[in-house]
């Protein structure tokens, strides 16, 4: 700890160090000398030239946090609980903060990630592919933010299965906000997972950081939504250059949050529409055949008949549409399919998406 956080020294100067040198003790104790020869006389001089006054104080904070809760854990790359996945990566974190069930971190994982801004149907799909596969005995892992990866940590635990959360702050915030209750579920039946001190805000340089430790831990990673500016395609690339699968769920052509996943599978992700096309590539997984019935799965379920029979919801179809669309599709007047779109939206079978837009959402 005194080396990972000590201000002015970077993952790769002191990767370098530690090869080096042999351990961290030995790197503390070897004359500024020696140290310059290996990592250069700026690096040094910013690292280990003064006092750094604030280690104390650190070193404090992180044993009032580990002795406040048994399931917290500091792990190192020397450790036996490390993630085993981690270290086949070219930029393995030197330290791991870790809170819950640290033996899900070496258990076969998915990454399911996507849009903050997701719509509801994306959610439902975050939600049923993670829910399906937890089920099969893989670990979700996701990145805690809003949308996509909180629906993927909620279908996880739905399931009955364990999550991982990696997080872009101090391992003691949550962030946002709003998941703080979902973070407490996550402890206890997954695990959070930070490589930045305690107390460290939510900065956005953190992110894509953060974005290779979900990346490293899965086996695969599965973009949900994604703009085509997106920490998900960032996260969708390391995967790729770790040699690790990548999987995307096409969406509609008029949809800006599908843009993204087209984006991927044009440079070659693999498509998928179920949780078993997933499977097909990554194996049954560690765990227990799926549970008979339709909640064991995330294949779209076939469509009522009541649903079928409605024509708003036929004139609707499966890509969002404006008022004026419908309007011309199915003949309504404006007052009355507004009303109709409301009892819709009300019975959670339409969504109204920004930019006037409505979009069905799939039930079953």
């Amino acid at each position: 700890m005194r080396l990972v956080h000590r201000p002015g020294l970077g993952r790769e100067s002191l990767r370098k160090l530690l090869a080096s040198f042999g351990s961290p003790q030995a790197v503390l104790e070897a004359p500024l000398s020696a140290l310059r020869a290996v990592v250069g006389a700026r690096v040094v001089d910013d690292a280990f030239v003064g006092v750094d006054e604030g280690a104390a104080d650190r070193i404090a904070a992180v044993a009032a946090w580990l002795a406040a809760r048994p399931t917290r854990r500091v792990l190192t790359l020397g450790d036996a609980d490390y993630p085993p996945s981690l270290l086949q990566t070219v930029d393995p974190p030197l330290l791991l903060f870790v809170d819950g069930q640290v033996d899900a971190l070496s258990v076969p994982s998915l990454a399911i990630v996507g849009s903050r801004q997701a719509t509801p149907q994306g959610r439902q799909n975050a939600r049923a592919f993670a829910a399906d596969l937890a089920r099969r005995g893989w670990v979700i892992v996701s990145g805690l933010a809003a949308g996509i990866d909180a629906a993927a940590h909620e279908g996880a635990l739905a399931g009955g299965g364990r999550t991982i959360a990696v997080v872009g702050t101090g391992i003691d915030l949550v962030y946002p906000r709003s998941n703080a209750a979902l973070a407490e579920r996550i402890v206890a039946q997954g695990v959070m997972v930070s490589e930045y001190p305690l107390g460290a805000p939510p900065m956005s340089a953190n992110f894509p950081q953060r974005n290779r430790i979900i990346a490293g831990l899965a086996r695969g990673t599965l973009v949900v939504e994604a703009a085509v500016q997106s920490g998900s395609l960032i996260t969708a690339r390391l995967a790729s250059e770790a040699g690790r699968e990548v999987f995307a769920i096409p969406g509609s052509i008029h949809s800006p949050h599908a843009r993204g996943c087209h984006a991927l599978l044009r440079q070659g992700a693999k498509l998928v529409e179920t949780a078993q096309d997933v499977l097909d590539e990554l194996g049954a997984g560690p765990g227990p055949a799926p549970r008979a019935g339709p909640a064991a799965t995330a294949d779209a379920p076939s469509e009522p008949p009541s649903e079928s029979r409605d024509p708003v919801l036929r004139a609707l179809g499966h890509d969002p549409a404006t008022l004026d669309a419908l309007m011309a599709r199915c003949g309504w007047p404006a007052p009355e399919l507004n009303a109709k779109l409301l009892e819709l939206e009300l019975e959670g079978r339409v969504a109204r998406l920004p930019g006037g837009l409505f979009q069905r959402i799939q039930v079953g």
